[in-house]
C-alpha cells in the first residue's frame, strides 16, 4: 500500500492561520506558551500536524470563556502527544472548570455592583468604598490618602533633620 507523504499531513503557518481564524503572532505565541507545537523543515519553516487545527480552535474557545492560557496548557499536556482533543476531553475539563468560571462570575458581579454603590454616591472614600480601598488594614485605624505615618521633623532638633533627599518617606 502506497504511503502518503507527510507533507500533506502538515499545514504551514500560513495555513493554519488562514484555516484556524488565529493570526500568524497568535500561533507563534501559542507554540511558545506550549500550547501547540512544529517541526521544522530543513529550511527552518515550521510544519504543523493538522492536529493542531483542533487545538488551536481549543485554546481559543477556553480563553473566551476566561481560562487562563497555563490551566489550557495544563490541560493539554495531559493528553497524549499528537492526540486532537476531542468532545469527552472537553467535556471534562469544561466540568472542571465550571465552578472556577462560577467564582469569577460572583466576583464580576460583587465588583459591578459595589461600583454602581460607588457611583450613586459618588463620595470615594478612602475610609469606607470598597473600589478605592479594598481590605486596607489602615484604614480603620486612618482616613485620607496618606499611607505613611505624618513625619514628626518640626519636633526634631534641626541638627538631627535629614536633608530632602535622604528623607525615607518621600514619594
Amino acid at each position: 500500500m502506497p504511503q502518503i507523504p507527510q507533507t500533506l499531513h502538515e499545514l504551514t503557518v500560513g495555513q493554519l492561520s488562514a484555516r484556524s481564524g488565529a493570526a500568524v503572532s497568535a500561533l507563534h505565541f501559542y507554540e511558545a506558551k506550549g500550547l501547540i507545537g512544529s517541526r521544522r523543515t530543513s529550511g527552518n519553516q515550521r510544519r504543523y500536524s493538522r492536529d493542531a487545527l483542533r487545538r488551536v480552535a481549543f485554546v481559543r474557545a477556553a480563553q473566551r470563556v476566561g481560562i487562563p492560557l497555563a490551566t489550557i496548557r495544563e490541560a493539554l499536556a495531559e493528553l497524549p502527544e499528537e492526540r486532537t482533543p476531542n468532545h469527552d476531553d472537553w467535556a471534562r475539563l469544561s466540568h472542571a472548570w465550571r465552578s472556577e468560571l462560577d467564582d469569577r462570575i460572583k466576583q464580576l458581579a460583587a465588583l459591578r455592583d459595589h461600583l454602581t454603590d460607588c457611583i450613586g454616591c459618588g463620595c470615594l472614600s478612602l475610609e469606607t468604598c470598597v473600589l478605592s480601598n479594598p481590605d486596607d488594614i489602615n484604614g480603620e485605624k486612618i482616613t485620607g490618602s496618606r499611607l505613611m505615618p505624618e513625619r514628626r521633623a518640626a519636633s526634631r532638633p534641626p541638627a538631627s533633620r535629614k536633608p530632602a533627599e535622604d528623607t525615607e518617606d518621600c514619594c
